[in-house]
């Protein structure tokens, strides 16, 4: 049954998961980095054991969510056994669960829980997307992936100007930063705010990863707290 569904994120699936933009329609074939492809596609034929049964996706990932979005989220990479094994942005492991909670106490989702692509899943008015779009190994991407990655993360960046857009961790910040601003970047934190060159809000938060959750270095109350704003630019 997995394998009959990962098959189907090659469509344009909108909030089903699978490519909800045309400019991301052939990005499951993309090969570019050897280290990151070899990587995915590893971790899918090893499997961990509570996923043993199941097909893992191991291709890129394409962003998720509402095609006609004002608001973006962008992440840093997929997880190896979250969105590697599923398709869909943050479904799969626990950075998702923390994070569709928040969006769906916030509005932007019709509900807070997440399994797999055809769970029902429906985000409003918001767009996820991330800056590498493989599972990297330790969950860093090299400086050479994210680059060679832009020709996957600008043409979303610069779909339209969006109402607003969250970036979850540094590099992501960073990122958005870079291509979408002007002047000395802003420093990075939890609640950080700025306005990009085309005069739309960037927001930052800590990545809702484990290492962060777990520590209490990011809490459910701070993460509500800027998806409360970023909602609000809506």
């Amino acid at each position: 049954m997995r394998e009959k569904e990962n098959k189907g994120l090659g469509m344009m699936g909108g909030n089903g998961g699978g490519p909800v933009l045309e400019c991301e329609v052939g990005l499951s074939s993309c090969r570019l980095c050897p280290r990151l492809t070899g990587w995915r596609e590893e971790v899918g034929r090893l499997k961990r054991k509570a996923y043993e049964h199941e097909v893992y996706w191991s291709k890129p990932v394409p962003s998720f969510g509402d095609p006609g979005a004002t608001l973006l989220i962008v992440g840093l990479a997929p997880g190896a056994h979250g969105s590697n094994r599923t398709g869909r942005m943050f479904t799969g492991d626990r950075s998702g669960e923390w994070l569709f909670r928040a969006l769906f106490r916030a509005g932007l989702a019709n509900q807070a829980t997440y399994e797999r692509p055809d769970d029902g899943l429906i985000l409003n008015g918001v767009l996820i997307t991330a800056v590498a779009r493989c599972a990297p190994p330790g969950n860093k991407p090299e400086r050479a992936e994210i680059a060679a990655c832009e020709r996957h993360l600008l043409p979303v960046l610069r779909l339209r100007r969006w109402n607003g857009v969250l970036c979850l961790g540094t590099v992501a910040f960073q990122e958005v930063w870079r291509h979408l601003g002007s002047g000395r970047a802003p420093l990075f934190g939890h609640g950080a705010s700025a306005v990009l060159s085309d005069g739309s809000p960037v927001l930052a938060s800590y990545h809702p990863s484990q290492q962060n959750t777990f520590t209490g270095k990011l809490t459910e109350a701070m993460l509500d707290a800027v998806m409360g704003v970023f909602a609000s630019r809506r």
